[in-house]
C-alpha cells in the first residue's frame, strides 16, 4: 500500500513538473517579444538615469583670492583668529613648516616626532581651516594672519 502511493506520488510529481515546465517555455516563446521589449526599456531607463546624473553634477570651481601683503611691517601672529579657530601651537608650527615646503617626513624629523602624528597634526589643521589640500591651507593660514 505505501509503495503504491510513494509511486503515484513520484509520477503526479513528475507530471506536474512537465507541465509547469511546458508552461513556462509556452509562455517564453509565445512572449518573448514583450519580455525582450521590456529588457531593453529597463537598459535605456537605467542608462539615461545614470547618464543624466553624470551629466546634471555640478562641477567643482576653484577660486583663488590675492590678498594684499603690507611690505616692510614684521609679521604679527592674529592670536584672535588661531583662538576662534581652535589650532594649537603644535598644529601651527606644523603649518608653518608645510609653508616652507617641507613633507610630512622631514616635518617629522625636524620636531622629533612620528609621521603619523604630523599626518594627524596636519588633517586636524586642514579641518580646523577648511581647507582641502596642503596648498589651499597655506594659503588660508596666510590670509588668516596665521603664518607669513
Amino acid at each position: 500500500m505505501k509503495r503504491d502511493v510513494v509511486v503515484y506520488g513520484l509520477v503526479g510529481g513528475v507530471i506536474i513538473t512537465l507541465l509547469q515546465w511546458t508552461q513556462y517555455r509556452f509562455l517564453v516563446v509565445e512572449h518573448s517579444i514583450e519580455i525582450y521589449g521590456g529588457l531593453i526599456a529597463v537598459t535605456f531607463a537605467v542608462l539615461g538615469i545614470w547618464l543624466g546624473l553624470k551629466l546634471t553634477k555640478p562641477k567643482e570651481k576653484i577660486v583663488f583670492k590675492e590678498s594684499p601683503v603690507q611690505i616692510g611691517q614684521p609679521f604679527a601672529l592674529n592670536e584672535v583668529k588661531r583662538e576662534d579657530l581652535g589650532i594649537t601651537r603644535r598644529e601651527l608650527e606644523i603649518l608653518a613648516l608645510i609653508s616652507q615646503g617641507m613633507s610630512n617626513r622631514e616635518i617629522a624629523e625636524k620636531l622629533f616626532v612620528s609621521e603619523n602624528t604630523v599626518k594627524t597634526h596636519s588633517s586636524r589643521v586642514f579641518d580646523k581651516l577648511g581647507a582641502k589640500r596642503r596648498t589651499q591651507a597655506v594659503q588660508l593660514g596666510k590670509e588668516f594672519g596665521l603664518i607669513p
